[in-house]
């Protein structure tokens, strides 16, 4: 299937693992352009060697407002297909584990950074009467998830002002969509072994276990999977579908609507 993204450019955030570099790999293989952000120089630089001509590369924490600011000005007088929005994770903390500074934090590093790139970004893309802006979260809006009390409660704010955005600008020719993936087999994902394993006192390898026992389908999801749906989204293909929260879990939800 043609997603007709060839030539069309795109900023891939959080772009050195995980979801991000699939996600910025995918679009590499489509024939897209992508300006790929992450924190660890190195890890972009090794990017960009594998990847060729068509990726361009921006060493910073996207959750600060400096960086977002320099993305507005490095990519001023392009035409800007997508954006990913994409970053880590807060830690994995039962509720009367937390600090009020936790909650700090998880708001800083959750919410409103995303708040921030989205207002900045949004006048861009009226500019141009098209753009398509998708966020990575966690199946943690659709149902919480155990010791992660943090991401289940300030991911929720995400998707209320996404919802709520994605409205707004519906007859503009931007979408705006959420991806809520379930367990996967990233780096993140250690964080919930490390923890199930300390509160249940057993291996880590037996946590992992216990999680992919509770998924439907048996295993955990690949981040490479993800990608051809977030793919998908960033398309042009995708006009009709906006303000969606869209689960890519194994199953795992259980509500009627996951």
């Amino acid at each position: 299937m043609d997603l007709q993204l060839k030539d069309r450019f795109y900023i891939v955030t959080a772009a050195g693992t995980g979801f991000g570099r699939a996600i910025a790999e995918r679009l590499l293989a489509e024939g897209a352009q992508v300006l790929a952000v992450a924190r660890t120089e190195a890890v972009l630089e090794a990017f960009r060697s594998e990847a060729g001509n068509n990726l361009e590369i921006l060493a910073e924490d996207i959750t600060h407002s400096s960086t977002i600011d320099k993305l507005i000005a490095v990519t001023a007088n392009r035409r800007i297909s997508g954006l990913l929005v994409n970053a880590g994770g807060p830690p994995a903390k039962a509720f009367m584990e937390t600090s009020l500074d936790d909650w700090d934090e998880a708001y800083r590093a959750i919410v409103r950074w995303k708040v921030e790139i989205t207002q900045k970004f949004l006048p861009v893309f009226q500019a141009q009467q098209y753009g398509r802006l998708v966020f990575v979260e966690s199946v943690s809006v659709k149902q919480p998830v155990e010791n992660l009390v943090l991401s289940n409660s300030l991911r929720a704010a995400v998707t209320g002002f996404v919802k709520t955005a994605s409205q707004e600008m519906a007859a503009t020719g931007i979408t705006m969509n959420i991806l809520s993936p379930g367990y996967h087999d990233t780096a993140a994902m250690q964080r919930l072994f490390v923890k199930k394993a300390a509160v249940e006192n057993i291996s880590e390898e037996q946590a992992r276990q216990v999680f992919e026992s509770s998924i439907p389908v048996k295993r955990m999801g690949k981040a490479e999977e993800m990608a051809v749906l977030a793919s998908w989204l960033l398309s042009p293909l995708s006009g009709f579908v906006t303000g969606q929260s869209f689960s890519h879990d194994g199953g795992l939800v259980k509500g009627l609507f996951g």
